[in-house]
């Protein structure tokens, strides 16, 4: 577990916060009265509040200041799109099973469990500070062998250590020669478990009511953007680059939840599909904007050498050294920061760390992941990654349709290159049902292997050529049937298929991130938390709070919050019997960043109090003034320090 501390310095108790989040109805386990399903969680009334807000300033941040297309693409996906993708036999993690109790692990997860329980035993040993989660270890203690204080040599722990920086880049064949190397067993009975398996995380079912077209819930948003890309091409009327946006729910099959909110079956993804031009480097167009943007990076080198040592460096620069590979990636990671930062994230509590070689997907040029601390640890929020060019192009060639860009060069080009002319009298009786197939397989064939292919048949009047799914894989081909030639042939459009820049946002993990980022408790109260939430997210933004049940306050409560109301503002009257100072507290935990006092003053002259959350300070103007200075603080035109230097200090009523 990572400590954690919040912004007055104490240490984030996990236990306390998430006790507060259920008792306050942010989130809870589903089917919860019939004891739950692991992995799967509702949303109570804050919690929605939060993430629409969340979303809200994702969409203004990115679809409407970028100008992208906002699409809403099915969960429900044919079997044959994600087979094609390459979900069906790459979207998988690695598993081990105890095959005593049959318990089943992540197996990078047991790995590094184990070696981080190795690692504070040997902390312990040598009498130092060890910070822990005592609920999990309360759990730990019922059911698992406690892990003994047990000093290890330093050359054992530098080991241990760099295992840990490097653990997201082994394979399945490297998780089980750790597990085999550093003897990890199941720590809960101390049992042996079996080398990884792979496990396909999606869930499948069956589309229509004979159950014959195999599906899947989505693992993601973005393979209904890329199958929609030639028809938002055309609405874009065929202007590049240009990108796709989608806000939706995905799956996946996870093979242990846990960690709440942070690893779940079921979530919710707002995903961008950039779609650029791969010649000339791609630039980007706004990148001068974001150039002097400090991010804090942790390069693949640097985790290679078994650290996690990040380095501050504006993103103008990490472009020019090739660090990160090109502008359109790195405009996208200085404005994913500027988002979360608006979105209230602890900037000191944010870094980038670079995909290594074995994390990214061969077709991948360079990949970066928004981490963000939490008590569980650095956890991946947002990545952005250079897909290059194949999702296109494998569902080109899988379907024929052509999702490329197609453009008039403004000087016509002389292309030399080999071509291919089929006999299609013969061609079609030889091949018969197989002929589309074969005819793919031959348009498909590269210029270099085409040269080669032409000196054979030439030679031996004769080729042969690789075709999947007939007879052997073979395919022979005679001088009958095939002519190839070197031509020349004059290019008036030009024909590409762009490259796509992907950054992608796990909400929940956000939320999440941003909830234990924005906790805090007062020393004087620690018993109540305070989550301070930027104005803009805020699940509500103004309490009003009647001094007393006295009837001359209730229609002052009720014009504003119908003004509130009608400027969009979510507000909120609590009118109970408890004090002042406690109805404000207990709205502290909701994250309410300002309060309206309503008192006998306020009848007399139409003036009321407005208090600030983080501060607890307040002034007392207007009703007018009061209402504008909220409207300003939640657009962030102004900060509670602004109003406070023009409206009048109040230091009176807030009593227990």
């Amino acid at each position: 577990m990572a400590t954690l501390t919040t912004k007055t310095g104490q240490v984030v108790d996990r236990s306390i916060l998430e006790s507060l989040l259920r008792r306050r109805l942010f989130y809870f386990p589903a089917f919860e009265v019939y004891g739950g399903v692991s992995g799967l969680y509702d949303y109570g009334p804050p919690g929605c509040a939060l993430q629409a807000n969340i979303i809200d300033l994702w969409r203004k941040h990115f679809i409407l200041e970028e100008d992208m297309l906002e699409v809403d693409t099915t969960m429900l996906t044919p079997h044959e799109v994600l087979k094609t993708s390459g979900h069906v036999d790459k979207f998988a993690d690695w598993m081990c099973k105890d095959p005593k109790t049959g318990e089943i692990f992540r197996a990078d997860h047991l790995v590094e469990e184990v070696l981080e329980a190795r690692l504070r035993g040997d902390k312990e040993a040598r009498g130092q500070q060890v910070q822990v989660d005592e609920e999990k270890e309360a759990k730990k203690k019922k059911k698992a062998k406690d892990t003994k204080a047990v000093k290890l040599d330093d050359a054992v722990v530098a080991e241990y250590e760099e295992v840990l920086a490097q653990i997201d880049n082994y394979d399945g064949e490297g998780l089980a020669e750790l597990i085999k190397k550093y003897d990890i067993r199941n720590p809960r009975t101390d049992g042996p478990v079996l080398p990884p398996v792979a496990f396909n995380l999606m869930f499948q079912t069956s589309i229509g009511p004979s159950s014959n077209m195999p599906g899947y819930l989505r693992p993601e948003t973005a393979q209904g953007q890329f199958l929609s890309f030639q028809k938002l091409l055309d609405f874009n009327q065929q202007q590049m680059p240009f990108a796709s946006a989608s806000i939706g729910k995905s799956f996946r099959n996870e093979i242990s939840p846990r960690s709440g909110l942070l690893r779940v079956r079921e979530f919710l993804m707002a995903e961008i599909e950039h779609f650029v031009d791969p010649e000339g480097g791609k630039k980007h167009p706004r990148f001068h904007e974001v150039q002097d943007e400090v991010l804090s990076l942790l390069s693949r080198d640097v985790q290679l050498s078994g650290s996690t040592q990040t380095e501050d460096m504006t993103i103008g620069k990490a472009v020019s050294t090739g660090l990160v590979d090109n502008e359109t990636l790195g405009y996208f990671l200085a404005r994913i920061q500027m988002f979360l930062l608006k979105i209230g994230v602890d900037r000191s509590k944010l870094r980038f760390r670079q995909h290594m070689l074995n994390e990214m997907a061969h077709y991948a040029a360079d990949c970066w992941d928004a981490e963000l601390l939490t008590s569980y640890g650095w956890i991946e929020c947002v990545g952005c990654a250079d897909r290059s060019a194949y999702d296109l192009t494998v569902h080109k060639n899988k379907t024929g349709a052509p999702l490329v860009v197609r453009e008039t060069r403004a000087e016509p080009l002389k292309v030399e290159e080999w071509q291919i002319d089929i006999d299609k009298k013969k061609f079609g009786p030889r091949f018969k049902k197989d002929g589309k197939t074969v005819e793919a397989a031959i348009e498909a064939l590269s210029q270099d292997l085409r040269e080669k292919l032409a000196l054979d048949l030439e030679k031996d009047g004769k080729i042969e050529i690789d075709v999947e799914g007939v007879g052997s894989g073979k395919v022979e081909l005679d001088k009958d049937l095939i002519k190839i030639e070197k031509r020349t042939r004059i290019e008036h459009v030009r024909e590409y298929t762009p490259n796509v820049i992907e950054p992608s946002f796990g909400i929940g993990r956000i939320l999440y991130s941003l909830l234990e980022h924005s906790y805090w408790s007062r020393p004087e109260d620690e018993a109540r938390g305070v989550l301070s939430f930027p104005p803009a997210v805020a699940p509500t933004k103004v309490l009003l709070v009647p001094l007393s049940n006295h009837e001359s306050f209730r229609p002052l409560c009720q014009r504003l919050s119908m003004k509130l109301r009608r400027a969009g503002i979510a507000s909120k009257v609590d009118d109970s019997s408890a004090s002042i100072g406690k109805r404000y507290a207990r709205n502290d935990e909701l994250g309410t960043p300002f309060g309206i006092t309503v008192d006998f003053q306020s009848v007399k002259d139409n003036t009321f109090t407005l208090r600030d959350r983080d501060t607890t300070k307040q002034v007392r103007a207007s009703e007018e003034e009061i209402l504008q200075a909220i409207k300003s603080l939640v657009d962030g035109e102004e900060t509670w320090e602004d109003v406070r230097k023009r409206l009048p200090e109040f230091t009176g009523q807030e009593l227990d």
